[in-house]
């Protein structure tokens, strides 16, 4: 369901013009889900657009999220379905933390070198 889950997300952000999705298969990396879902907006306002959406969209098919974290502020939004965890950031805020990298299956790009 996770596949189906992350899928609907995509759509929800794409129907926003979220900036600079990325879905991840994270099965070999987590224990506590499978797909992780990172996008951006343009704005706190864009970021929170965008989340609320993803929860809209798919609680119209049937999947309630676990839990929604960082609505207030709009920098950073987590939205929780368990099997697939979706972040909305501001760009500054998704390069300072580069998920990407963080979650990137190969050991490699996973040290601290830069």
């Amino acid at each position: 369901m996770s596949t189906e889950v992350s899928r609907l997300a995509v759509e929800a952000l794409e129907d926003l013009k979220g900036n600079d999705i990325v879905s991840l298969d994270v099965t070999e990396l987590s224990d506590v889900m499978d797909t992780l879902v990172i996008a951006s907006g343009t704005s706190n306002r864009h970021v929170k657009s965008l989340a609320s959406n993803v929860v809209e969209e798919l609680k119209d098919k049937g999947e309630r999220p676990i839990g929604v974290e960082g609505m207030d502020s709009g920098e950073w939004v987590l939205v929780d379905f368990g099997d697939t965890v979706v972040h909305v950031m501001m760009p500054s805020t998704r390069d300072f933390y580069d998920l990407e990298k963080l979650w990137s299956t190969e050991p490699s790009t996973r040290s601290g070198d830069s």
